[in-house]
């Protein structure tokens, strides 16, 4: 069992240092979220599994806080509202329960976040066409290559394994990162 752990843990460290030319664009997305805030608009997170996980993690530190007691910020996880996903899936398809609902929501001023570990969700994917139709920021946070999801994200937060494991831990580091710079920003402060 120990090498077992040792081996996960390396892992996790060996994408962790191959991650660090992420951190460049860390400060660009907290500030392109940052001025959709400003401008009045809200964060729409989804994802489909753990990565639903992830967006509800994002919306929780968003709406609450990370670390300061200061003002809620707009969020919403479209994978939480069970009788519109499941009335969706069944009158339309599952591909269709984010986009039907980010067309729906989504508007200029507002950010959609896909959290997905390989890109190739259709449902995912028709969410972020969705956005970019309503004129939307799209964000993703993904791993591998991106798949058909990448072209389609005005920012992107690519984790460079192909692991679902790996690319999930560098999602959570990544949001908390992002959730530092919002915090600061809303509480008037600096990021630590």
């Amino acid at each position: 069992m120990s090498d077992w752990l040792h081996a996960q843990l390396d892992a996790h460290i060996r994408t962790a240092q191959e991650a660090k030319p992420l951190l460049d664009q860390v400060r660009a997305v907290g500030a392109v979220l940052i001025d959709a805030f400003e401008r009045g608009g809200t964060l729409y997170t989804l994802g489909n599994g753990g990565s639903a996980a992830d967006a509800q993690h994002f919306t929780g530190e968003v709406i609450g806080h990370y670390k300061r007691d200061r003002r809620p910020l707009p969020a919403v996880t479209l994978t939480t509202d069970a009788t519109v996903s499941t009335c969706i899936a069944n009158d339309y398809a599952f591909e269709d329960i984010f986009s039907r609902q980010v067309q729906a929501l989504a508007r200029p001023a507002d950010v959609v976040a896909a959290f997905t570990t390989s890109g190739r969700s259709a449902n995912i994917v028709n969410a972020l066409t969705a956005a970019r139709a309503n004129g939307a920021t799209t964000l993703l946070f993904v791993g591998g290559d991106g798949g058909p999801s990448l072209p389609l994200a005005d920012h992107a937060f690519i984790v460079p394994s192909s692991e679902t494991p790996r690319i999930q831990e560098l999602h959570t580091f990544l949001l908390h990162a992002l959730s530092e710079i919002l915090d600061a920003w809303a509480a008037g402060e600096e990021p630590a």
